[in-house]
């Protein structure tokens, strides 16, 4: 008999940490975000057509550096440690990693370079605005967030303990700052959308 919790079993209330979710049976997908668990809905169709072509532009572009580019589900534990007590964990719809030293079998420890979100009906702005302070507190390089319905990508480039933003839409490029000389074009991303 499996000692597994589960999901229809979570207390709302209670602060849940990697070992607790390690141990959660079922279809469904969730991230924590201090202990607190967040369910992730299934994803549009539009949601999953900018996942493919960005996630193709990436990993067409890295082909034979050194990082590397992964689309969601896969955990992301910004603040790993060891006995896996750490409470927040994340699966970015796609995600840069230049330091393979921070890959496992199951999970990303450590922030990594890139964290792409594609905005969905179903995310909370308290969900958005805890994860924008979670990946500045951890470090993360370069958090882009793709709204599809607004056709617009807000870019957050770490510098100096905090995020300096910039707002792309329409047809423009963006630059990727750290993959100096990947541009990504809206143009061609936007042409995707159903």
């Amino acid at each position: 008999m499996s000692d597994a919790m589960r999901i229809d079993e979570l207390d709302e209330k209670r602060r849940y940490t990697y070992a607790d979710y390690l141990e959660w049976e079922g279809p469904e997908r969730f991230q924590l975000i201090n202990g607190e668990v967040f369910q992730m809905a299934s994803p549009s169709v539009a949601h999953q057509a900018l996942l493919m072509g960005l996630s193709s532009s990436f990993d067409t572009w890295l082909q034979g550096k050194s990082c590397r580019a992964f689309a969601a589900p896969l955990d992301v534990r910004l603040f790993p440690k060891k006995d896996k007590s750490d409470n927040t964990v994340v699966q970015p719809d796609l995600l840069v990693v230049c330091d393979s030293s921070k890959l496992d079998k199951g999970s990303v420890n450590g922030p990594p370079d890139l964290v792409i979100e594609i905005v969905s009906p179903s995310n909370s702005h308290n969900e958005l605005f805890l994860k924008f302070n979670y990946y500045l507190e951890a470090g993360v390089r370069e958090y882009w967030v793709v709204d599809p319905e607004m056709k617009r990508v807000t870019t957050h480039i770490y510098e100096n303990g905090r995020y300096i933003s910039t707002a792309y839409k329409d047809n423009d490029s963006i630059p990727v700052t750290v993959l100096s000389g990947l541009t990504i074009s809206l143009e061609s991303l936007w042409t995707r959308l159903p």
